[in-house]
């Protein structure tokens, strides 16, 4: 299992990155081996609103259909527009090819209410 320590890590199994004023959004590595084959991603559109806390799009995979939750409230503006073609890259990729969306966040300081790598690590091992 892979946690990258430069990413934020939320309850819900996304990842975080800061780049610029700009924020990446995925599932991490726990999250693809839990669902098993992702089949299918339903993301927003460019210039859609995500709110902090609820869902902005779909994973479903061979076991399950899962919400994605955002970690932040801000404007979409870049959606990864291969994952719907290649869901797959989700589970080969989670970190890099697997990113789902970019986002301009409302108040870049909610970051800090995410967990760490070490955190994260902490907590996938509780669950």
């Amino acid at each position: 299992m892979d946690f990258p320590e430069e990413l934020k890590y939320t309850e819900e199994h996304e990842w975080v990155l800061l780049e610029g004023d700009l924020v990446s959004i995925g599932i991490t590595d726990f999250a693809q081996d839990q669902l098993g084959d992702v089949v299918f991603v339903e993301l927003p559109e460019v210039g859609d609103r995500v709110e902090l806390g609820k869902a902005f799009g779909v994973v479903e995979s061979v076991k399950a259909v899962s919400d994605i939750y955002a970690p932040l409230a801000g404007e979409v503006v870049e959606v990864n527009t291969e994952l719907p073609d290649a869901p797959e890259m989700i589970n080969t990729s989670p970190y890099e090819d697997g990113w789902m969306i970019r986002i301009k966040p409302d108040d870049p300081s909610e970051l800090e209410e995410l967990m760490d790598a070490s955190d994260y690590q902490d907590f996938v091992e509780e669950e």
